[in-house]
């Protein structure tokens, strides 16, 4: 029997995605090149909502730091992908496997509070926009997401306690690109059943009261829209929240989708695309969705192109 003692903290195999040469290849060049459009639209995104006075609002407040969010995200994540695609090296030291565990719950949890608020702050601006500057103050914009990180970081503090209580003893090849809960309880031979049950209910209930928080909201919203005479108006109140339904949609969908599930059957195919998806497409999507898909932000980037030509013009 092939035995493996994890007390002595030795290397996990990263398995990776795929063992074909020419793969690899192709999906380094395609991790790389959107990695570097992750790291430049959301570094952008930030900067341009932090130099245009007129973006500085809650909705973009919160904006902000989803963008920031998705930078550390992808971060955690992709770079180490790209070592196992292009090198030989499909090595991840104990800690560095639930170092990384660790921040990729935790900011998976703190991006669905954080998208929860920036539905609370589109009904409060759809269904109450002459109370709007009083309820979304400063202050309660800071305490939403002051409340988003620390409940982010509860779930990703139990779900590593609850990882540190089992033992790897069969084997320690992970058959997954980064290290996923899903993953490595498949390799423990302890007996999982409570563990998977309390990691279950603190993701559940992150998913749930998040989902919850922005079902109730655009339920208001759209019945707020309804009520609207004019289709200009309509027109108007649903374009400000299109983007966020969006981005919302894609990213519960590939959560659900893989990890409300038994984690024992976790298994190469659809769980790892799904896993893809998250991890490194939704980041670089983020910008674009909030983006091209919004009027101010294109202003603002007009605005600040206009800027450094006149800059450059009164410099010549």
């Amino acid at each position: 029997m092939n035995t493996w003692n994890y007390t002595n903290k030795p290397d996990f195999i990263l398995v990776g995605l795929t063992d074909s040469k020419e793969i690899q290849l192709v999906l380094s060049v395609l991790f790389l090149l959107i990695y570097l459009v992750t790291v430049l639209g959301n570094i952008g995104m930030m900067l341009i909502i932090r130099l245009d006075v007129q973006l500085h609002t809650p909705m973009y407040f919160f904006l902000t730091h989803l963008s920031f969010l998705d930078l550390i995200y992808s971060t955690v994540i992709t770079p180490k992908t790209l070592e196992n695609l292009m090198t030989s090296n499909k090595s991840i030291s104990y800690i560095g496997c639930f170092t990384q565990m660790y921040f990729f719950v935790l900011l998976a949890a703190t991006e669905c509070f954080l998208l929860s608020s920036m539905a609370y702050d589109r009904y409060v601006a759809i269904c109450n926009p002459l109370h709007y500057s009083f309820v979304m103050s400063s202050r309660f914009c800071s305490a939403l997401l002051t409340g988003s990180y620390v409940l982010g970081a509860m779930d990703s503090t139990v779900n590593m306690i609850c990882m540190g209580t089992l033992d790897f003893c069969n084997s320690n090849v992970i058959h997954d690109f980064f290290c996923e809960t899903p993953a490595l309880i498949a390799l423990s031979c302890s007996n999982t059943h409570d563990i998977e049950f309390i990691i279950f209910v603190f993701a559940g209930s992150t998913l749930l009261l998040s989902l919850i928080t922005i079902s109730v909201s655009y339920v208001s919203i759209l019945s707020t829209i309804l009520k609207i005479n004019s289709t200009t108006g309509k027109q108007k109140a649903f374009s400000t929240c299109a983007s966020h339904i969006l981005a919302v949609t894609i990213f519960y969908g590939t959560l659900i989708f893989t990890h409300l599930k038994s984690n024992k059957s976790f298994s190469l195919g659809k769980d790892q695309v799904a896993s893809v998806f998250y991890t490194i497409v939704i980041p670089v999507m983020n910008p674009f969705i909030y983006s091209l898909r919004n009027k101010e932000v294109k202003c603002a980037v007009s605005r600040a192109i206009k800027k450094r030509e006149e800059s450059s013009g009164h410099i010549r």
